[in-house]
């Protein structure tokens, strides 16, 4: 059973806002207590959508941090789960005004929330932060997109409705990453050749039978728009769904997301993608396993500046190779080296890189968007550029082909197949609202 919103209502920079322009008609006397930094005025209200291990540990966590932010609601297809996360804000704000829903639509549709976060399965983000949007919020959410098409619409409507999103990506803000990619960026290592990039290496999962739905689970809801599936006990659990090609596209989608980011940053090629991807995987037999997304991935891009991008599966890396040096991270976030250690100390880039500023926290860095109205660093545009370059690398392993690529349209030099079309266009959706 749900939560009730409290009898009476948390005072929001929203209800302030919407109160103070009604009233300038009169005599304006504001209470202290509404002034100040901590002003309500000042205060983004946040509502959470995915309450899991990511939702909880990292963004709920992350924000509670940060002074101006203030979460009002929390919700979860696990009711569990979202009274898990309710408790965590009351005992942060020291009340008990956290509402908690299992219903996503009971938290968009509040007046009184800022901006939505969502940490979900892949499979959900699309559609959520669509549905936020239209809400008139702004949004906070994790990586990736499940298919090209629709990263591309949802950068049409964040940018129709000029609202700020930020992907939920840390890498930018990661001193070892920003470097990284900044001394490869900046001509350090001379002419790039090539980069170099190792993903964690996934096993496949067996086939599970049909179980009854835990109580506590709202199977309907977790599925959302992918295909029916009875449920089992493991497809809802993070390190299983994520190698399952109806909601998310593995390592490639999931690891891939940070290591490419940095790799693409570093050859500057962040804003436009590769030209062509080949590659192969092994992928699991359908009979006997429910993973179905590729594994052992051998991939090589090619970007349109020369650079080429080898991508496979084994200890978390990352190396930059260019005529006259190399660098790297090795595990994650781990142990710099370089062919030149001085390079090592080395922080300030040449101003023809084009490099910014390492940013704060995502969480920061989003909140300070939404006051500025201004972009993050993690922006609509830079998490569909590369996405498409985690689908175009999931399309190439899986198929065995040469993907050609035009960043510039966003188009298959030859789309008439059907495997790449799945990939253009949103998967088929099922109706799931009642």
């Amino acid at each position: 059973m749900n939560d009730q919103p409290p009898t009476q209502p948390t005072i929001t920079r929203r209800r302030v806002l919407g109160g103070l322009a009604a009233s300038v008609a009169g005599p304006l006397i504001i209470p202290s207590r509404l002034l100040g930094k901590d002003a309500p005025s000042n205060k983004i209200t946040l509502g959470f959508i995915g309450m899991g291990l990511q939702g909880i540990s990292r963004n709920l966590a992350s924000f509670n941090n940060q002074a101006d932010a203030v979460t009002l609601a929390v919700c979860d297809v696990r009711k569990s789960a979202a009274h898990k996360a309710k408790n965590i804000v009351d005992q942060h704000h020291d009340n008990r005004d956290c509402f908690a829903s299992s219903d996503f639509r009971e938290i968009i549709d509040r007046d009184d929330i800022d901006a939505i976060v969502i940490s979900t399965p892949d499979h959900w983000h699309v559609p959520l932060s669509m549905a936020a949007l239209k809400a008139g919020k702004d949004v906070f959410c994790e990586k990736p997109t499940l298919t090209i098409t629709e990263g591309r619409r949802l950068v049409e409507e964040v940018t129709r409705r000029k609202a700020v999103f930020q992907w939920g990506i840390e890498d930018r803000s990661l001193i070892k990453y920003h470097r990284l990619a900044g001394w490869a960026r900046s001509g350090m290592l001379g002419t790039l050749k090539s980069i170099h990039v190792v993903l964690p290496r996934k096993r496949s999962y067996p086939r599970e039978e049909p179980a009854p739905v835990p109580e506590d689970l709202d199977w309907n809801l977790w599925l959302g728009p992918a295909p029916f599936h009875p449920y089992t006990p493991r497809r809802a659990e993070p390190q299983h769904w994520r190698m399952i090609s109806d909601y998310s596209g593995g390592t490639i989608t999931d690891w891939g997301s940070h290591l490419i980011d940095t790799a693409q940053v570093g050859a500057g090629m962040e804003n436009s993608g590769p030209i062509e991807v080949v590659g192969s995987a092994v992928i699991p037999d359908s009979e006997s396993s429910e993973s179905s997304v590729p594994l052992d991935l051998k991939l090589r891009y090619h970007y349109p500046n020369d650079v080429e991008m080898f991508v496979t599966n084994g200890e978390v890396d990352i190396k930059f190779v260019g005529a006259e040096g190399w660098a790297r991270c090795k595990g994650w976030n781990g142990q710099w080296s370089a062919s030149d250690h001085e390079m090592l100390r080395r922080d300030i880039f040449a101003p023809e890189a084009g490099y910014w500023s390492r940013p704060p926290i995502e969480h920061r860095d989003f909140l300070d968007a939404v006051k500025s109205r201004g972009k993050p660093a993690y922006h609509v545009e830079a998490g569909h550029r590369l996405a498409t370059a985690l689908h175009l690398g999931h399309l190439a392993a899986r198929s065995g082909r040469t993907i050609g690529w035009n960043p510039d349209i966003e188009s298959f030099s030859d789309d008439d197949t059907e495997s790449a079309k799945s990939f253009i266009y949103h998967r088929p959706s099922r109706d799931w609202s009642s």
